[in-house]
C-alpha cells in the first residue's frame, strides 16, 4: 500500500497551485468544480510520491494554529545536502520564508524548514 495524495484546505488555490508548481517541479491537474457545494480542488502531480490535492469551500476559511493535532508538514527529499543548501538560497532569495536550517536534526535529517503562502510548513531535507 501507498499514499497516494495529501490534501490541504486552502484560502488561494490559484497562488498555491504556483507555488508548489514553481518551487517543487509539480505538474497540475484539471480543476474541478461543484458549484453547488461551493466546492473545488486540483491535483498537483510530482515526480515520485504522492500527489497533493489543493481544496477550497466556501463555508470554510483559514485558521493559523502554530501548535494543533492534526497535520504538521509536508517534506519533499533532495538528493545531498549541498541541494539542499542551493535550494534554500534560492527560496530565500525568492522570498520565501525559511522558519528553521538548513541544520541537522537529532534524528539525523539535514532539513530546513519552510513555509508555504499560506503558512503550512514543508520541510526540505536529504
Amino acid at each position: 500500500m501507498k499514499i497516494e495524495h495529501i490534501a490541504i484546505w486552502v484560502n488561494d488555490p490559484e497562488e498555491m497551485l504556483t507555488f508548489y508548481t514553481r518551487f517543487f517541479g509539480g505538474k497540475p491537474g484539471t480543476k474541478y468544480h461543484n458549484p453547488a457545494k461551493g466546492f473545488e480542488s486540483i491535483f498537483i502531480t510530482f515526480e515520485a510520491g504522492p500527489r497533493i490535492e489543493l481544496m477550497k469551500q466556501t463555508n470554510i476559511s483559514g485558521a493559523q494554529f502554530p501548535t494543533h493535532t492534526g497535520y504538521a508538514h509536508l517534506a519533499f527529499s533532495l538528493e545531498s545536502r549541498h541541494l539542499v543548501d542551493d535550494f534554500v538560497i534560492h527560496l530565500k532569495e525568492e522570498n520565501i520564508p525559511v522558519i528553521d536550517g538548513p541544520r541537522i536534526t537529532g534524528d539525523g535529517y539535514y532539513e530546513a524548514v519552510i513555509l508555504d503562502p499560506e503558512g503550512n510548513r514543508i520541510e526540505i531535507c536529504c
